[in-house]
């Protein structure tokens, strides 16, 4: 049986809160709402830093997303060596639908060194939507 994951919602431009008790963690980061690529930086330097170790990005523009945490994996380590046990690793579905992209989180993100347990739901929108996204997910 799949665990429940974690629905977080972030409203854009919000403050981020402390989700380390979580790491290591899958995080697919659901954008229905423009942000600021500010912000968005800042979001992605949260993931890395919080123990989020594959993220996938759908929705409005997502293709920006999968770049943007990836430069704060780099970033992470001065542009250096990353161990293989904090590489970051990201995909963007931009031609998906989201309950597709529920069911390749489900099926084949995994990490080559940790095992990653848990799912935490970034939900990027105006409004949150917790029931809704928990149950599609469920059905994937």
């Amino acid at each position: 049986m799949t665990e429940t994951p974690h629905y977080l919602h972030l409203p854009p431009g919000s403050p981020l809160p402390d989700i380390g008790h979580l790491s290591p963690f899958r995080a697919l980061v659901i954008i229905e709402a423009q942000v600021e690529s500010g912000w968005q930086g800042k979001v992605s330097d949260w993931l890395v830093q919080s123990g989020c170790l594959y993220m996938m990005a759908w929705g409005h523009d997502c293709t920006t997303w999968d770049d943007s945490v990836d430069i704060a994996n780099l970033e992470a380590f001065d542009y250096g060596d990353i161990p293989d046990e904090c590489d970051v690793f990201t995909t963007w579905h931009a031609d998906e639908s989201l309950g597709e992209v529920f069911d390749f989180c489900k099926r084949h993100a995994r990490h080559p060194v940790v095992d990653l347990p848990r799912v935490v739901l970034v939900h990027v929108a105006l409004h949150s939507d917790a029931t809704c996204m928990i149950e599609a997910y469920a059905a994937a």
